[in-house]
C-alpha cells in the first residue's frame, strides 16, 4: 500500500504542478509539435500513475489479483511489496474507486467518440442539403474538395475515413490562389497529424474529470497548440505572410475576430505569424522531448523500484 499511495501522490503533484510549469514558460508558442507531446507525456504519466497504484492496490487486496500480478516473480519480490493483510479493507476500496475511474474515462471517451461521429454525420447531412449530388453522380461519392455557395468566406474540414475539405464561394472569392493553397495545407496539417484524435482524448479526460487541473488545461492547450502547429505546417510552404492573410480573410467578418471558443485565438495566431520568434535549436528541442518522454517513466520506476532492489539484493 505504501507504494500506491506513493504513486497516487506523485500523480496529484503533478496533476496540480504541471499546467503552472508549463504555462511559465514562452517556448509553447515556438515550438508547438514539441509542446504537444510534453503535455501528452505528462497525461500519460498521471494516468499511468492512477493505473499502477490500482494494480498494486487491487494485489494487496485480493490473492487473486496478486497471484496473476506477481505470477512470474520470485518471493522476495512480493515480500519487497510488503502486501500482508494489514489495511486489506483501505487497499480494496482504493482499488474499486480507481477502478471507477477508469471505467468512467472509458465512457467518456466512447461518449466523446460518438458524439463525435454524429456530429459528423450531421454536418455531412447539411452538406449534402446544401451541395446536393447531381443526377449523373454516385450517391457515395467522397469528393475531397467541396464548395458551397455562401457569401461568408469559411473553410473548414469533415474528418472521417476521407477527410473533406468545404471551402465558401465567399472564400474562394476573397482569397488568392496561394491563399487558399495556405488554407489547405492548413487542413492536411490537422489531417495528417491526427488532431481530432487528440480533442477526443483531451474532451474525455476534461468532460470526465472537470476538477483536475491537468486535465482542463489539456483540453485547452489542445485546442491552441494544434491551431499554431497547422499553421507552421502552412507557413513552411507558403510563408508566414501569406498564411497570416488567409487567417484573417477567413475571420475579419467575424467580429474583433469572433469570440466563440473555436474562434478566440485568431488575433495571437496572426500576431504569431506575423512577428515570429525565433525557433528553438533543434538540439533544444531534441532534449524537450527526450525530457519529457522520461516523465512516464517516473511512476514505473516508483513501482518497479522495490522488486528491483529485492532482486540485485
Amino acid at each position: 500500500m505504501v507504494i500506491a499511495m506513493t504513486l497516487l501522490v506523485l500523480g496529484g503533484l503533478t496533476a496540480a504542478m504541471a499546467p503552472r510549469v508549463l504555462a511559465r514558460g514562452s517556448w509553447p508558442d515556438r515550438e508547438p509539435v514539441v509542446a504537444l507531446w510534453v503535455w501528452q507525456c505528462v497525461v500519460a504519466a498521471v494516468l499511468l500513475c492512477c493505473v499502477l497504484a490500482m494494480a498494486l492496490a487491487g494485489a494487496a487486496a485480493w490473492n487473486g489479483v496478486r497471484g496473476h500480478l506477481f505470477a512470474p516473480a520470485p518471493s522476495q519480490v512480493i515480500d519487497a511489496y510488503a502486501l500482508g493483510q494489514d489495511g486489506q479493507r483501505w487497499a480494496a476500496a482504493l482499488a474499486l474507486l480507481l477502478a471507477c475511474g477508469g471505467a468512467w474515462t472509458a465512457v467518456m471517451l466512447t461518449r466523446e467518440v460518438r458524439r463525435g461521429r454524429a456530429e459528423r454525420r450531421r454536418r455531412r447531412a447539411e452538406l449534402l442539403t446544401r451541395s446536393p449530388r447531381l443526377p449523373w453522380e454516385a450517391a457515395d461519392a467522397s469528393d475531397r474538395l467541396v464548395v458551397l455557395e455562401d457569401d461568408r468566406p469559411d473553410a473548414w474540414l469533415l474528418t472521417g475515413p476521407t477527410p473533406r475539405l468545404v471551402i465558401t464561394t465567399g472564400a474562394l472569392r476573397r482569397l488568392n490562389r496561394r491563399q487558399l493553397d495556405a488554407v489547405t495545407a492548413h487542413e492536411q496539417g490537422h489531417v495528417r497529424a491526427r488532431h481530432h484524435w487528440l480533442l477526443h482524448c483531451a474532451g474525455a479526460l476534461a468532460g470526465g474529470f472537470p476538477q483536475v487541473p491537468v486535465f482542463a488545461a489539456f483540453q485547452q492547450q489542445v485546442h491552441r497548440l494544434i491551431e499554431l502547429a497547422a499553421d507552421d505546417v502552412a507557413s513552411r510552404r507558403f510563408g508566414r505572410l501569406t498564411t497570416a492573410l488567409a487567417l484573417v480573410g477567413l475571420n475579419e467578418d467575424r467580429g474583433a475576430f469572433a469570440r466563440d471558443p473555436h474562434h478566440a485565438h485568431v488575433p495571437h495566431r496572426v500576431h504569431r505569424l506575423l512577428g515570429p520568434a525565433q525557433r528553438l535549436p533543434a538540439s533544444h528541442r531534441l532534449r524537450l522531448a527526450a525530457a519529457a518522454t522520461l516523465i512516464p517513466a517516473v511512476p514505473l520506476l516508483v513501482a518497479f523500484a522495490p522488486g528491483l532492489r529485492a532482486l540485485g539484493g
